[in-house]
């Protein structure tokens, strides 16, 4: 009925951290946050699957397309974004394709799919900011 207090204080201290760390992330931080927030939804998702827990599986996938839709693919700067902008913009639209059907389908390969396809991004948008003369603040 209640949750304990140790519980309650770690969850403020979790979204404190996390407030603050979005307050004062430069626009390359903050893709960083939505892809490793991105991933270990999708995570989530899976072993919430693998436990048959169905409820947190949707929950966690739903996050998940938020992420893509709301954070990742309207951050893409078309304008001046070129071919790179375009083609992650194709990525993450088949990503929410597929997350959805994973979900429909309780369809873990599905999910794996989009950990094989995110990872990579991922591991490069974080390899972009320790490179000499790289600009991390520019938009995609």
């Amino acid at each position: 009925m209640f949750t304990p207090v140790s519980t309650r204080a770690a969850s403020a201290y979790k979204k404190v951290g996390l407030e603050t760390s979005v307050d004062s992330a430069s626009p390359h931080q903050l893709v960083r946050l939505l892809f490793d927030a991105l991933l270990q939804s999708v995570q989530a998702a899976r072993a919430a699957l693998a436990r048959g827990d169905i409820a947190v599986k949707g929950m966690e996938i739903s996050k998940a397309v938020r992420i893509l839709e709301e954070g990742l693919i309207a951050g893409l700067n078309q304008q001046d974004g070129g071919d790179i902008s375009t083609n992650l913009r194709g990525v993450y639209g088949y990503c929410v394709r597929t997350l959805t059907q994973a979900n429909l389908k309780n369809d873990d390969a599905r999910l794996g799919e989009v950990m094989g396809l995110i990872e990579p991004i991922a591991d490069a948008w974080k390899q972009i900011a320790t490179k000499p003369g790289s600009n991390p603040n520019a938009g995609v």
